[in-house]
């Protein structure tokens, strides 16, 4: 094994990565999810071998915390022990409900399976960077839209025919739209692409690529139709895993999230036991942090959500902390310099009529953004003595010059309280911020 996995990398279970809490390990279930008592053994392992913090990613991978070298080894035996198998190489990702959502367009295993098996046969996985991924999106209840893909394949019907929409370099909003694939090329067309990307080198992705149909064979891609585009209207998808959600098997899955996506193992052990008295067949890590727990009945559904309310996770889709994303932070990161998650509780109680779902509220210890790496409505930046902030961009545009504040949670209480006063009739959060614009905002977050 890997003692530990170069930065911009993506750390797993054989290479887990350095933090300031000791290495994390992160795997991702072949199965699609673990029944019950697996999840219970992973957990005991995370107490065993680590610092107890179960993670779920935004992509729904799950992730152990405080490993070292010695104990990521026996963690990964662990692991192998419980008969959990796990994906390695290029990530090839469907949605958590594939093929059991009766609201899907089209089952998107097959092609990527396919997919799979032609990257493979290729020998990709060797020559493309760690961070180069494919999308296959079946649609349905839960989609994919917030999952940043070089490759996207989003599944579309032209009457009786399922075709896949192609895009790269983005999620639902931001993915350049390159055309309609038929359902018999589609394979070929997503290795193309991949095998474009890889002849650019290991530090390339689909942003480096020219345009599809200059790589792609002629005839196999066909021009977009009129508004066809395969996203959610008004751009990206809100439908979270949350709440009773039915399966094609008639049975019922429940979804909850991890406050920013981590949770002590012992809790989920707790979870994971009643979820297992109530009958759940398995358990699903999904995008968003979240968990899925499928097979269960109407009254198992709500007796395990007030069950996991009361032991801390999110249950509620108006929970504020759903629209706040906080990396670890100090101590848990080497490169954090301040403690984002009990800022971000902080502010998710004091001033929850901030947060209407209009806008993220971004919390990061250092400017690399890590737990949202594009542009959000407010980014509130950890630096040597104190914090600073970024008006609808990204942590890393944080200059020298931004405004510094020694107390965030007070800063943003202040700026809550600005757009609770100047927020216009039928207004949201986002639109008066944009109206306010970055002038005023950054005067009442310095405030004392």
């Amino acid at each position: 094994m890997n003692a530990m996995s170069r930065r911009g990398a993506c750390p797993t279970l054989s290479t887990p990565m350095q933090t300031g809490d000791g290495l994390l390990a992160r795997l991702n279930p072949i199965a699609g999810g673990l029944s019950p008592n697996t999840l219970i053994g992973l957990c005991e392992s995370a107490l065993r071998q680590g610092n107890g913090i179960v993670e779920v990613t935004a992509r729904g991978s799950l992730q152990i915390r405080g490993l070292t070298p010695f104990s990521a080894r026996q963690l990964a035996g662990e692991v192998e022990q419980l008969g959990i198998a796990v994906r390695t190489g290029v990530p090839v990702e469907t949605g958590p409900l594939a093929g059991l959502d009766p609201s899907e367009i089209a089952d998107p295993r097959p092609l990527a399976d396919a997919i799979r098996a032609a990257i493979a046969s290729a020998g990709l996985a060797k020559r493309l960077g760690p961070k180069v991924s494919v999308v296959v999106d079946g649609g349905g209840h839960l989609t994919m839209d917030t999952i940043i893909a070089d490759v996207r394949l989003v599944a579309q019907k032209r009457g009786n025919e399922t075709v896949w929409l192609l895009a790269t370099g983005g999620d639902a909003a931001t993915a350049v739209q390159q055309g309609i694939i038929s359902e018999n090329s589609v394979c070929d067309a997503a290795i193309a692409i991949l095998q474009a990307i890889a002849a650019l080198g290991k530090e390339a992705r689909a942003r480096d690529l020219r345009a599809a149909d200059e790589i792609l064979p002629v005839g196999l891609i066909s021009p977009l139709e009129g508004k066809m585009s395969g996203r959610t209207e008004g751009g990206i998808s809100k439908h979270f895993p949350f709440g009773i959600i039915l399966l094609a098997n008639a049975t019922l899955a429940l979804g909850i999230a991890l406050p920013f996506g981590a949770m002590p193992a012992g809790k989920l052990i707790e979870l994971s036991r009643a979820a297992l008295d109530e009958g759940t067949a398995d358990i699903r890590p999904a995008p968003a942090r979240s968990l899925l727990f499928l097979g269960l009945s109407e009254d198992a559904c709500h007796r395990l959500q007030d069950t996991a309310a009361a032991l801390g996770f999110i249950t509620d889709p108006t929970d504020p902390r759903l629209h706040i994303a906080a990396c670890p932070g100090t101590p848990a990161c080497a490169s954090g310099n301040i403690e984002t998650r009990a800022i971000a509780e902080q502010v998710a109680a004091t001033v929850p009529g901030f947060f209407d779902g209009s806008c993220t509220l971004h919390i990061s210890g250092c400017a690399k953004g890590c737990a949202h790496p594009g542009a959000a409505a407010l980014t509130v930046v950890g630096r040597d003595g104190g914090t600073g902030l970024v008006v609808n961009g990204p942590a890393k545009a944080l200059s020298p010059d931004n405004t510094s504040c020694d107390d965030a949670a007070r800063g943003l209480a202040a700026i809550a309280n600005l757009v609770q006063a100047s927020r216009q009739p039928g207004e949201t959060t986002a639109a008066c911020l944009a109206r306010l614009g970055a002038a005023p905002i950054q005067t009442a977050y310095r405030q004392d």
